[in-house]
C-alpha cells in the first residue's frame, strides 16, 4: 500500500486546518492508500484550541512547532526535509491549511498514480474563487512568467511528489524561496490533473497584493538567467525600433523592464541550499495526535 504524507503549512489559522483535518478524513476513506498529515506550525502566535479529533482514516497528525516564523514556502522545504530524513513515504502532497486547496482533488491526485507513478503531479487551476482584481494580477503573473521565462507555471503548492522528486526539491536552493518555481525547474515532465480553488473555511484571505508580488517575483527568480537573456533582447529590439523617435513615453517600457531585472535578481537571493539544509535546526518540538488503539480516541503525545 501506498504511504502518502500530506504536508500543511500554517500561520494562526487553528480554526481551518482541524476543519480540513476532518474533510481529509472524510475524502480518503475509500482510497487504497496510507496517509499521514504532517503540519507545519510556523511559529503561530495563537494557541491551538481545543478540538475532539475523530480520524477513521488519517492514521497519523504531526504537528512540528517551528522556532521562528520563516514564511510559507520555506515550512514547505522544511517539510520536504523533515519527510526525506525522518519518515517513511512513498509521496507527499503539500497543500494550505484554509480550504482554498480542496480535499476531494486528493482523490483525483491518488487515481493519477495509476497512469503516472514516477512523475509529479499538479494541479493545473481551471477555476479561481478570488475576485476580479486578484485574478487579472494572476493572469498578468503567468503572463509575464511566460514571457521572460519561456515556463507556463499554471499550478502552486497543491501537488503530488513520488520520492524521486522530493530528493530533487531538497537538494535544489530555490526551494527555499519557490515551491513550484523550483518544481518547475527540476522536474519539467510532469503529469497534470484540474484543480479548483476553493474558498477559505474562517476569515479573509492573507495574501495581501505586496506578498503576491513578491510571490510572483520570487518563482520568476528562479529563472533569472532566463529573464537576463529575453529581457537585453527585449531591450535591443525595442531600442531599434525607436532610435529615430525617441520621447519620455517611449522610455517607459525600458524601465519597467529594468526594474524587472532588479527585483527578480534581489529576490534570488532568497534561495539558500545552506538554509534549506539546516531548516531542521528551527524546529521547538513535534507533536503527534493519534488514535489510542485500545479507546479509539484521539490523545496528543509530546
Amino acid at each position: 500500500m501506498k504511504k502518502i504524507k500530506i504536508i500543511i503549512p500554517i500561520y494562526n489559522d487553528w480554526q481551518s486546518v482541524f476543519k480540513l483535518l476532518e474533510n481529509i478524513d472524510n475524502e480518503i476513506s475509500n482510497l487504497n492508500a496510507e496517509f499521514s498529515v504532517i503540519i507545519v506550525n510556523d511559529a503561530s502566535t495563537e494557541a491551538k484550541s481545543e478540538h475532539q479529533l475523530n480520524f477513521k482514516n488519517i492514521r497519523t497528525v504531526k504537528v512540528i512547532n517551528m522556532k521562528e516564523n520563516k514564511g510559507h514556502a520555506r515550512c514547505i522545504a522544511s517539510g520536504l526535509k523533515h519527510i526525506l530524513e525522518k519518515e517513511e513515504f512513498d509521496y507527499v502532497i503539500p497543500m494550505d491549511g484554509d480550504g482554498e486547496d480542496r480535499p476531494e482533488e486528493i482523490k483525483e491526485f491518488v487515481d493519477n498514480l495509476n497512469y503516472n507513478p514516477d512523475k509529479p503531479t499538479v494541479g493545473k487551476r481551471v477555476k479561481r474563487s478570488e475576485g476580479i482584481f486578484f485574478q487579472f494580477c494572476y493572469f498578468f503573473h503567468k503572463l509575464i512568467t511566460f514571457t521572460f521565462t519561456g515556463q507556463s507555471i499554471k499550478f502552486g503548492n497543491y501537488t503530488c511528489l513520488p520520492k524521486s522528486t522530493v530528493e530533487k526539491m531538497v537538494q535544489e536552493k530555490a526551494t527555499w524561496s519557490s515551491f513550484s518555481g523550483s518544481l518547475a525547474k527540476v522536474v519539467q515532465d510532469r503529469a497534470t490533473v484540474s484543480s479548483e480553488r476553493g474558498t477559505r473555511y474562517f476569515g479573509p484571505s492573507k495574501m495581501s497584493f505586496k506578498n503576491l508580488i513578491v510571490h510572483s517575483l520570487s518563482i520568476i527568480s528562479v529563472f533569472k538567467i532566463n529573464v537576463l537573456i529575453r529581457s537585453i533582447l527585449f531591450l535591443l529590439v525595442y531600442m531599434f525600433l525607436i532610435h529615430q523617435n525617441i520621447t519620455v513615453i517611449m522610455f517607459i517600457p525600458i524601465i519597467l523592464v529594468v526594474v524587472l531585472l532588479v527585483s527578480v535578481f534581489v529576490l534570488s537571493g532568497r534561495e539558500n541550499l545552506e538554509e534549506l539544509n539546516n531548516s531542521l535546526s528551527n524546529i521547538l518540538n513535534i507533536d503527534e495526535v493519534r488514535k489510542s488503539k485500545k479507546r479509539e480516541k484521539v490523545e496528543i503525545i509530546k
